[in-house]
């Protein structure tokens, strides 16, 4: 029997997501609180709930997929736009997918709730942004059991290509922190890499082909690169579009900073690179990719320039 679908946050990543599963024969039921994320999914095939309690209620699978774990840990135990919560509102047994990037402790306080609740539940986050999303080839980093982690396998591999269980509760959001961070750092290194090679005369295209076959390369350069012409797809080459916005990076990074309060643990450049994202999203680049932090550093290599500094 083909299991029914509630779908939660039918934004950028969870509406293709949503469609994707409709296109491989899932009922999917979904909601938002955003309308014309409603219609937009109702034109993908998708059922409308009008709550989220209202999805949940006859879903075998509920799938979430918010802004922050604040707005997880409402929509399960309730208070939003006037329903009981998804918890209460699903029948006993149902499989929670939470696909949120959260804080590893909301994530652990998330699970906690769907197993008071008579439920069962992984945390899933994703990596691969808005074209692995429309794409189907997300990566999702899983925490829970193993029989659980089993029993989703089948909905994850219609939405990704790489499923990694990751550990016990929590530990998905873990390993997404950790990822965010070195994309995060990587991507500021890339950018500084290629503000630097036009300083010294370097074209675009020579700095990659030699990076990207040598110890440089990454996925910020390979992929996602800062640069328009190398990499065709890549968001430079469409006014910087997001992918994966500026906005979402310094959350990610504000995250991963929490983590290492947390923990004790000493990280320099995790730190540094949120301060450097959320300086960016707060004037004025938020909307945009990520990668477009290289206009950042541009702008202020030109204010330390030798020819802009003042003679002492």
């Amino acid at each position: 029997m083909v299991r029914k679908i509630a779908f939660i946050g039918l934004g950028h990543m969870g509406a293709p997501m949503a469609a994707n599963l409709v296109a491989a024969g899932y009922p999917v039921t979904g909601f938002d609180v955003v309308p014309a994320a409603l219609d937009a999914a109702r034109a993908n095939g998708l059922g409308i709930a009008a709550s989220g309690a209202e999805a949940a209620a006859d879903a075998d699978v509920v799938i979430t997929m918010l802004p922050a774990g604040d707005h997880v840990l409402t929509a399960f135990g309730g208070g939003a736009h006037g329903d009981g919560g998804l918890l209460a509102a699903a029948r006993p047994g149902t499989l929670f997918l939470e696909c949120s990037t959260i804080s590893v402790d909301d994530a652990r306080a998330a699970h906690e709730l769907v197993v008071a609740a008579g439920h069962r539940g992984l945390d899933a986050p994703v990596s691969g942004g808005v074209v692995g999303a429309e794409a189907g080839t997300l990566t999702f980093m899983v925490g829970g059991s193993a029989e659980d982690f089993a029993d989703a396998a089948g909905i994850f591999e219609v939405m990704g290509k790489r499923i990694v269980h990751c550990g016990g509760p929590g530990a998905g959001q873990a390993a997404k922190v950790c990822n965010n961070m070195i994309l995060g750092v990587s991507m500021i290194a890339v950018s500084e890499a290629f503000v630097l090679g036009e300083a010294l005369g370097l074209t675009h295209q020579a700095l990659f082909d030699v990076a990207a076959n040598a110890s440089g390369q990454c996925w910020s350069l390979t992929t996602n690169c800062p640069v328009p012409g190398p990499v065709p797809a890549s968001p430079a080459n469409h006014d910087y579009r997001p992918g994966f916005a500026a906005a979402l990076m310094a959350k990610d990074l504000g995250l991963a900073a929490a983590a290492l309060d947390a923990t004790g643990v000493h990280a320099e450049l995790g730190r540094r690179a949120g301060e450097i994202f959320r300086d960016f999203a707060d004037h004025g680049g938020a909307g945009n990719d990520f990668s477009a932090i290289i206009n950042s550093i541009r702008a202020a290599a030109r204010n330390t320039s030798p020819q802009n500094r003042t003679p002492e």
